[in-house]
């Protein structure tokens, strides 16, 4: 080998050890806040839905069918031209648990919901036709639409299991069901409260798919293989709630959910060993735990995997969080509902408090931030004042805004602070969480 040969080889080597470790290193003078102005897109006093008449609408609230202040929404995604907004069934009067907001229609205001796919596949109670109760939902990238039902009828202590947990998951190009699993008995458990739901598509594609969704009050994890069309169930210490993080204090209202576990969840990109990490938080609780996908895609392996667990550094204080998402960059958001605001991490850094800034946040506006997404180079965020809704005495004040679903650029948000990493889309060495 000449001399100009090995020059060159070690200059390459040396390339890519300073771009690796510009990789890992926050920027200087990185800010823990962003500035970027939210935009409110859409904003409601009171849900209302697009009824095929007015004379239908003047029926379904003489029945109660239509009760429109019983109605909150809680969680949303975006597909093309479709925004969609769940609604869960806690009170009496909601007509249809998942909707969605034409974009390519409709550009602000105060929209109705129009039910998906249809009014009559909104039925509550209907078992194998009807979608009961919907809290979160995802689009993967192979244009579906994977739902959880829940199946129930009310909240608390007033819950009726109308119809089993049931697994929906809809081709978006044609709006049509193209899957319907109802969990295992053994997949759930007189306590079991699922809100959340992560899809992790691996290497094979399309049908190389696993959903796993998050049992809050049953303390567990459902894991679902597209390809076997069966599910499994995960029990482990790190799924329950933090004793001493039980208390909240939101829009001026004090209250405890003290028994509220695993929760928020979200996927990374692939790793260089071919699988991701799923990253999840039980709601009270100020931290956040990791767990690879190798081993929750095998059934046997995950039955027995305490120690694969990882567990990250808190939050910090004031770190309760609904939901979060990874993109495919390894960008992660996640919702701070105690802060009225919405957090990030850059995952090519390691997990800590002063790898994480603030990059949404309004305390009028921004009351109770139940879920956020990432969708066309935006931060989508729906904000809907679940606290005075479900633990007030006095409710939601109809006469003010109470749902607001708000955006701002991904880029802008983060500009500035310990998340807008550089060189920002460099993935050519090993992510940190596989060493």
């Amino acid at each position: 080998m000449n001399v100009m040969v090995k020059c060159l080889l070690l200059l390459t080597a040396y390339l890519l050890v300073a771009a690796s470790s510009a990789a890992y290193a926050p920027v200087k003078g990185a800010a823990r806040f962003g500035r970027a102005p939210l935009l409110e897109r859409f904003a409601w006093r009171i849900l209302d839905w697009n009824f095929p008449s007015e004379l239908s609408k003047q029926q379904a609230i003489a029945t109660g069918d239509y009760q429109p202040e019983n109605a909150l929404p809680v969680g949303i995604e975006i597909w093309r031209d479709k925004l969609f907004v769940t609604v869960p069934r806690w009170k009496d009067g909601v007509p249809a648990t998942l909707n969605y907001i034409p974009l390519d229609q409709v550009r602000g205001g105060s929209p109705k919901l129009i039910p998906y796919p249809s009014w009559s596949q909104n039925v509550a109670g209907a078992c194998g036709s009807g979608l009961t109760t919907v809290y979160r939902i995802h689009a993967d990238t192979c244009n579906r639409l994977w739902v959880l039902d829940v199946g129930t009828v009310g909240i608390g202590n007033e819950t009726v299991q109308a119809c089993p947990y049931t697994l929906n998951v809809f081709d978006l190009t044609t709006d049509t069901l193209i899957r319907r699993y109802v969990l295992r008995p053994e997949d759930v458990n007189s306590n079991t409260f699922i809100a959340n739901i992560a899809v992790d598509i691996g290497k094979g594609g399309c049908d190389d798919v696993y959903a796993y969704m998050s049992d809050e009050l049953g303390y567990g994890l459902i894991v679902y293989s597209w390809q076997l069309n069966r599910s499994w169930r995960l029990e482990h210490g790190y799924f329950f709630p933090d004793p001493l993080a039980g208390d909240y204090n939101i829009g001026g209202l004090n209250y405890q959910w003290h028994t509220e576990g695993i929760f928020g969840l979200s996927v990374s990109p692939v790793a260089l060993d071919g699988y991701r990490t799923l990253f999840f938080h039980p709601l009270s609780s100020n931290r956040e735990f990791a767990v690879s996908t190798r081993i929750l895609r095998d059934e046997k392996l995950s039955a027995n995997s305490y120690h694969d667990f990882q567990v990250l550094p808190e939050r910090g204080p004031l770190g309760h969080s609904t939901a979060e998402i990874m993109d495919e960059n390894g960008l992660q958001l996640f919702t701070l509902v105690d802060q009225n605001a919405v957090g990030c991490w850059n995952s090519l850094l390691p997990y800590a408090p002063s790898n994480q800034a603030v990059v949404a946040r309004h305390d009028e506006a921004m009351i109770f931030p139940s879920d956020v997404k990432i969708n066309r180079g935006l931060i989508w965020i729906m904000t809907d004042r679940m606290p005075q809704f479900l633990e007030s005495e006095e409710g939601l004040n109809y006469t003010d805004v109470n749902f607001r679903i708000l955006t701002v650029p991904v880029r802008d948000a983060i500009a500035g602070t310990v998340c807008d990493n550089t060189p920002w889309t460099f993935q050519g060495n090993q992510l940190w969480w596989d060493r």
